[in-house]
Parts: structure tokens; C-alpha cells; sequence
């Protein structure tokens, strides 16, 4: 017996009903990237909506979409994009962004960001300072299992001008052209109402005591700086941001062992930087602070006698407590290779009349940035942490040696060639490594992944009491290596005078 044709009508209303309420006009809608922002004038909003495909899409209150090609979306249909260049006295404060769709039979549907966006006003800058031991700046957004590319560490209570927001980083402004990000957990928001950061310079004074030499700038609030430290000629540069110069002279006085010619420049209206050559072709470490307003660099002396005995020297067993680290095939946990390498170091270290500091001499957890701050603390000559490899393929082998500084990279070749005398091939000296503990500038530092506990060749040797041994007699003469290089004159003498030749 046949359905009856009202019968089938309403069956296949009831069909399409279904089909739209399964398949709604607009699936997601959002922001890009998908987190909360905020957005300075001349910042980019940008927005995706997925949907029905035809459609007109709009946001914010009229802006429109384009719907992409399928050649752009791996054949989807129904993907929009829209951008919006926020303009003077735009408002929008912590709220959702608005979106329409408009299909071709008239229906409208609004739906709404899951992410929160905030229009800031240029007329009242955001201010900031910043909190704690280990505040530091990021290059950018990007993310990786070492975190951001770090340009480096500032002091506590630094003003900071913030002028925008992506996720859990602000953004912010160095100078009229450079920009910066900081985690948020970093910073305390000043109450509103003050004036974006910038001082004029005072005049400076140079001096030495009886452990460091000293540059002391006067400035009239606590502005944000980035250092580098350079080679050939030997040198370390510092550009303070906010800063214009009114250093009418520097004063040197007497005592200076590790600097030479200092002088500055005006690289961009708001950007001071201070040139300090240095009077030793390898250099030992440096700190920069602030003592009140006063921007202080203090410059580490190399060690009065180029050899191991009664040097300090720091060695960090990686990982340990709850952070077990990588595992080899055969169980082999890297926490526990880690400290008994260290600890052969240790005691091939004490044997040649070195002082030695362990960041830990047992299995616990100790946070990365908790070594740091002891380590700072214990101002140590050197750092060696050791580490174990590992890689998702199991044919990969061999050790390697980081450093972040390009100034330290003679302490990181100089293990590496030690290293590679014990027989394991090389993986590499890499440079410019975002690890936590070659992030301080205030002693040289090495880290040194011993071998790949991933390859059963390499793991073997790992467990071996033998080979454990070897190598740390080998991370011994790569610092005695290290020591006799340094021993050679630095290429610029005092005041600039170039040594005799060799």
C-alpha cells in the first residue's frame, strides 16, 4: 500500500528539518589565532567563520568576509575570512566578536567568538613592571618544548609600555620600531594614568674594585635593555630602550682590569647603546641591573691562574625527582645517568683541586629556574650540565655540545672535541640553544648531551660504570682545553692598544 502524498511531504519536511539542525549555518566562528587579544591601533583583527557556503558573511558590526576558494581549503567549502585594521578610537573592551551570516533564502544567524578581544587606546598607554628574579623578554609569539626565543633576562621593577596582548603574552613596545613580549605571569600593571617609559642619560662612571669592573648610567625610571656579547673584537653591547643621550662625559677612574674603551651611540631616537670593549679575547661573564635608577653593568675579571685548582665549578645532573627525562629500550632513565656522570665529574673535578657546586647530588626535583637563582647566588667560574639524548629514531647516535652565546662557544668546543675522543660519533656544537641554563650571562656555560639513550648502542654505554667514567675524565680535559686557550691575549689591549705578537 503507497504512503500517502500529504504523509510524504511532511516525512521529507521532517528529512530537511533534520539536515539543517544537524548541519547549522555557522559551525565555528572565531578568532585567529584562537585566543583572547589586545589591539592597539593599526593591529590587525582577524577573524575565520566556517559555514554555510554562498552565504554573506560579515563581523563586527558590518565588516565583510570573503568566502576562500576550495582551491585554498583543501576543497572545503564555506570557509570565511575577514580582517579589520583597529583605528584611533575604536572601543571594544574584553567582549566577543560579533559574526552574521546571511544565506541566499534570507536567513540570518549571528553567533559569537569564544575569544574575548580588547581595543586599547593610545591616548592612555598600559604600564607595567616587572616581578620577580627571572623576568625575560621573548622575541615573538613562537612556541617550542624549550619555550620562546628569548632575547634575555631584566631586572625586578623595570617599566614596562604594554600595548598588546595575544594569549597568556604582552606585548611590548622597546622603541618607536622594536617591539617585545613577556609572559604575563612576569609583570605587575601600574595604576593608570602614567607616561609611556623614557629617560635622558646622565653622564657615566667607569670604575673597578677588588672583583669586577663597573659601568654606572643614570637614568630617571628603570627602562628595558637587551645585551649582547660579542667577538673579534671582543665586546659587549647593550642598547637601553627609552633612552636618549645626555652623557656630556665618562669618567674612568683607576682599578679597571676587564674593560677597555667604552663609549656610546645614538642608534635611534629612543635607542642608547653603550659599547664596552673588553680587554680579554674570552670573557668570563657579566650581570645588568639597576641600583635605584642607576643602570648598572658589572663586567666578571677572568681567574687569576688559567687551571682548574680552586676554580669554581658548577655541574648540573639534568632532570631528577619526578622529571625522569628520556628512557631508553633497555629502561635506562635519564635522571639517573645524569647524576652519576655529574658525580664521576665531580670527583675527577675535586681530584684536580677544583671547587665544585652540584645543583643536586641525589634524586630530587629541582626546578629549572630555582638552579638558576643558586646558581647566580654561588657565582661560579664555569657550568657544565649534563644531559642524554634521545630521538624517535633509533638508528640516531653520538654526542653533542650547546651553548646560547656565541662568546661562550670556546668552553662548548672544547668539550665537544673531548667528547668526541671517547670514541662516540658527533651530532654536533650547537649554538644559539633557548635552554634554561644557558640562558645566564653571568659565567660561561655548557650543556653537553652525552649520548642518545634512544640508540641500544649508545644506552649500553650510558650504563657503563667504565664508560660513565671516561667521559667525565674527557669533560675534564675539555675544560682544562678550554683554560689554556683563554690563557692567550685578548685582541684589544688597555684603551684599545693591540697586544705584542705572539
Amino acid at each position: 500500500m503507497g504512503i500517502p502524498k500529504l504523509s510524504l511531504l511532511l516525512l521529507l519536511l521532517l528529512s530537511l528539518t533534520n539536515a539543517l539542525a544537524q548541519t547549522p549555518p555557522i559551525e565555528t566562528a572565531e578568532t585567529i589565532p584562537a585566543t583572547d587579544q589586545w589591539l592597539h591601533p593599526g593591529d590587525r583583527l582577524q577573524v575565520r567563520l566556517k559555514g554555510q557556503s554562498g552565504a554573506s558573511a560579515t563581523f563586527l558590526g558590518g565588516k565583510l568576509m570573503t568566502e576562500l576558494a576550495p582551491t585554498l581549503t583543501n576543497g572545503q567549502l564555506g570557509i570565511y575570512q575577514g580582517t579589520y585594521v583597529v583605528q584611533p578610537g575604536d572601543t571594544l573592551l574584553d567582549r566577543p566578536i560579533t559574526f552574521e551570516l546571511l544565506t541566499p533564502d534570507s536567513v540570518r544567524t549571528v553567533a559569537f567568538s569564544p575569544q574575548k578581544v580588547r581595543f586599547l587606546d593610545q591616548n592612555a598607554p598600559q604600564l607595567a613592571v616587572t616581578k620577580g628574579p627571572l623576568a625575560f623578554l621573548n622575541y615573538g609569539l613562537g612556541e617550542d618544548r624549550l619555550g620562546g626565543a628569548k632575547i634575555g633576562y631584566l631586572d625586578s621593577l623595570v617599566v614596562l609600555h604594554i600595548n598588546g596582548k595575544v594569549g597568556s603574552q604582552y606585548r611590548v613596545q622597546l622603541a618607536e620600531n622594536q617591539i617585545a613580549w613577556i609572559p604575563e605571569n612576569n609583570v605587575r600593571f601600574l595604576p593608570p594614568g602614567g607616561f609611556v617609559p623614557a629617560s635622558l642619560t646622565g653622564s657615566w662612571s667607569v670604575q673597578g674594585d677588588s672583583l669586577y669592573d663597573y659601568v654606572r648610567v643614570p637614568l630617571t625610571e628603570r627602562l628595558p635593555y637587551r645585551s649582547q656579547l660579542l667577538t673579534e673584537p671582543s665586546r659587549l653591547v647593550i642598547d637601553v630602550f627609552g633612552a636618549t643621550s645626555n652623557t656630556n662625559w665618562i669618567t674612568q677612574r683607576a682599578g679597571l682590569q676587564a674593560l677597555g674603551d667604552v663609549h656610546y651611540e645614538q642608534i635611534q631616537p629612543d635607542v642608547f647603546r653603550l659599547v664596552l670593549h673588553l680587554r680579554h679575547r674570552q670573557n668570563w661573564g657579566y650581570s645588568i641591573g639597576y641600583q635605584k635608577n642607576v643602570l648598572t653593568i658589572r663586567v666578571k675579571r677572568p681567574p687569576a691562574k688559567m687551571r682548574l685548582r680552586d676554580l669554581v665549578v658548577a655541574v648540573d645532573a639534568g632532570h631528577g625527582g619526578s622529571n625522569v627525562g628520556a628512557i631508553g629500550a633497555g629502561g635506562a632513565r635519564e635522571k639517573d645517568l645524569t647524576l652519576a656522570i655529574a658525580q664521576r665529574l665531580q670527583r675527577a673535578l675535586e681530584r684536580k683541586g677544583a671547587r665544585v657546586l652540584m645543583t643536586r647530588d641525589a634524586d630530587v626535583s629541582v626546578d629549572n629556574g630555582d638552579r638558576i637563582l643558586r646558581l647566580r647566588q654561588a657565582n661560579p667560574d664555569l657550568l657544565v650540565s649534563i644531559h642524554v639524548n634521545s630521538s624517535g629514531n633509533k638508528t640516531v647516535r653520538g654526542t653533542s655540545t650547546y651553548y646560547r652565546y656565541v662568546a661562550f662557544r670556546p668552553l662548548s668546543t672544547a668539550l665537544y672535541t673531548e667528547m668526541l675522543a671517547t670514541g662516540l660519533p658527533g651530532f654536533g656544537n650547537v649554538g644559539s640553544f633557548n635552554f634554561g641554563l644557558n640562558g645566564p650571562t653571568e659565567y660561561p656555560n655548557v650543556l653537553v648531551e652525552t649520548a642518545f639513550v634512544s640508540n641500544p648502542d649508545d644506552e649500553r654505554l650510558l650504563t657503563s660504570p667504565a664508560f660513565q667514567e671516561q667521559m667525565a675524565e674527557r669533560m675534564v680535559r675539555g675544560l682544562g682545553r678550554f683554560l689554556r686557550g683563554s690563557r692567550q691575549p685578548g685582541l684589544r689591549g688597555w684603551l684599545g692598544r693591540k697586544p705584542a705578537e705572539q
